[in-house]
């Protein structure tokens, strides 16, 4: 069981239905799920890089990656229905939490120039995305194997009714926003 979820479940859901002065503890907003994408565009002319975004999912994850294919052809990109151009994963459950732990603790930090995350990244129903520039934050990834620097975006997804309170959740769970 994640470290996390049981400080969660023991101290954070208290004190966040008390700060949104929720009635019932059924209300307080909690994780629900974190997708991880990567968008790899120059797959249509290189086959080998969805294996290697596979294999960078699989090592920070420690889950097999879904490999996303293009739903539209579209010319000016040379891009035909049905090629490969992405890889994502959807974590729940204890892999969630212990995703989320590892993020805000080991990677975030490794970020160059880090001053916190925008509070502005919410789509109004208290999901919250982060896109990062490269996938070396990560201590799983080997930085001698890697032969080009991807980015991706990270999607956490809660029971939040609003950004306030998936703003209070991400911030009580230790998610650092810039004032």
């Amino acid at each position: 069981m994640a470290n996390l979820k049981i400080a969660y479940e023991q101290k954070f859901k208290a004190q966040i239905q008390k700060e949104l002065d929720l009635k019932n503890v059924m209300q307080v907003p909690r994780l629900e799920k974190i997708v991880l994408n990567m968008g790899l565009g120059e797959a249509i002319q290189d086959s080998k890089v969805i294996d290697s975004g596979v294999e960078t999912l699989r090592a920070i994850t420690g889950q097999m990656p879904v490999v996303t294919r293009a739903r539209k052809a579209i010319s000016n990109f040379k891009l035909r229905e049905g090629l490969p151009i992405g890889v994502r994963v959807t974590l729940r459950g204890v892999r969630m939490y212990e995703f989320f732990e590892r993020f805000v603790s080991f990677a975030l930090p490794r970020v160059r120039d880090f001053k916190g995350l925008s509070p502005r990244s919410f789509d109004g129903r208290g999901n919250y995305t982060v896109g990062l520039k490269e996938q070396l934050i990560f201590p799983e990834i080997d930085f001698d194997k890697i032969e080009k620097v991807k980015g991706m975006n990270i999607t956490i997804c809660t029971t939040a009714r609003n950004d306030e309170e998936g703003r209070c959740l991400l911030k009580t769970l230790g998610l650092p926003f810039r004032n």
